[in-house]
């Protein structure tokens, strides 16, 4: 219409996109209409309703909650088979929230839904994902499938002033990964040096230890943070555990070893945080470093931490705790302790 097509057009083109759209939606509870007071209708624990309407009416089937794969193949293997869809049929696809999934949830969906489409040898032109029309409060999502043309396209990718629809929907091409063969690594071979099995044991007895308190972290950081830090450190320690022998040959490659696995094990902020500041206490110690190296390498790994993330003592970060604790160990040494009452003030 704003291109001043005539009005009979306009009709004929919207009935030729209503037929050639599919939509199937799938809730993890009802939402309550303000007229009504209560929800619309109530499911069991684990369980979800198919094909509800986005007023909040009840669906046509119930099942049993699936993983976001299988419910993504569910709902569009049945839109697909409603549209007689073959392999490169060019399709869009919108992800639309009905109001109560968070965004990154959405886009957990519209991941597998493009994985599920590209499986099948559909070509999808654009994908959208987020809340395009809600049923109030209601969790879970719909589904949305579009046969199309070049003009179809066109019509889609036109500006538009509605302030729910974002418009774009463009898709990057896919990259194809292809993994480099893993080097042989000294890491592999059995270790050797003089404080290899210390080395093991208190590093394996560290990961012992974020596994047994892996509760109590996650109390303290709902506490104080995201609360994701128990799982954090059980990741981290599991990918401690499958370090190969070679990994605690002397003091460098260990730290070296451990920086790269919790690197990857950790999520967020603190995998790079740690790896930091591993690698960077690493370079000091060298493959027999004596107590005073174990104090500057422990102090440099504090000071990369706030090179990378700007943050200083007092800023209520994990610097409010390794800070100290550094410190506490070098006055330990400065008073002529041994190294291992030292370790233990720093504790």
């Amino acid at each position: 219409a704003a291109a001043g097509r005539p009005l009979a057009e306009v009709a004929r083109l919207a009935r030729e996109a209503a037929a050639a759209l599919g939509t199937m939606g799938v809730a993890l509870g009802a939402c309550t209409v303000p007229a009504a007071g209560k929800p619309g209708f109530e499911l069991a624990p684990e369980e979800i309703e198919l094909g509800l309407g986005i007023h909040g009416e009840q669906g046509v089937a119930r099942g049993a909650m699936q993983e976001a794969n299988a419910l993504a193949a569910l709902l569009l293997r049945t839109i697909a088979a409603d549209l007689d869809l073959k392999p490169g049929a060019r399709v869009v696809v919108l992800v639309n929230g009905l109001g109560g999934t968070p965004p990154m949830e959405l886009a957990i969906i519209a991941r597998a839904a493009l994985g599920w489409l590209r499986g099948q040898g559909l070509v999808v032109e654009r994908a959208w994902a987020g809340n395009y029309l809600t049923a109030l409060e209601m969790p879970g999502c719909s589904l949305s499938l579009m046969v199309v043309d070049d003009a179809r396209l066109a019509l889609l990718d036109a500006p538009a002033e509605a302030p729910a629809w974002t418009g774009g929907g463009r898709i990057a091409p896919e990259r194809r990964v292809i993994p480099a063969p893993a080097p042989q690594h000294a890491a592999a071979a059995p270790a050797s040096g003089p404080l290899a099995e210390t080395l093991r044991q208190a590093i394996l007895a560290a990961a012992g230890a974020m596994e047994q308190n892996e509760a109590e972290l996650t109390r303290l950081d709902s506490q104080a943070g995201d609360g994701d830090l128990g799982i954090s450190m059980a990741r981290g320690a599991a990918a401690i555990r499958a370090l190969p022998p070679g990994s605690f040959a002397h003091p460098e490659e260990a730290l070296r070893q451990l920086g790269d696995c919790l690197r990857r094990a950790i999520g967020g902020s603190s995998g790079p945080f740690y790896a930091t500041a591993l690698l960077r206490a690493a370079r000091r110690l060298g493959q027999a470093p004596r107590a005073a190296d174990w104090a500057e390498a422990f102090s440099q790994a504090v000071q990369a931490i706030g090179d990378l993330g700007g943050a200083r003592p007092g800023d209520r970060t994990m610097l409010d705790a390794l800070h100290p604790a550094a410190e506490a160990f070098q006055a330990a040494l400065k008073r002529g302790e041994p190294a291992a009452t030292a370790w233990g003030a720093a504790v």
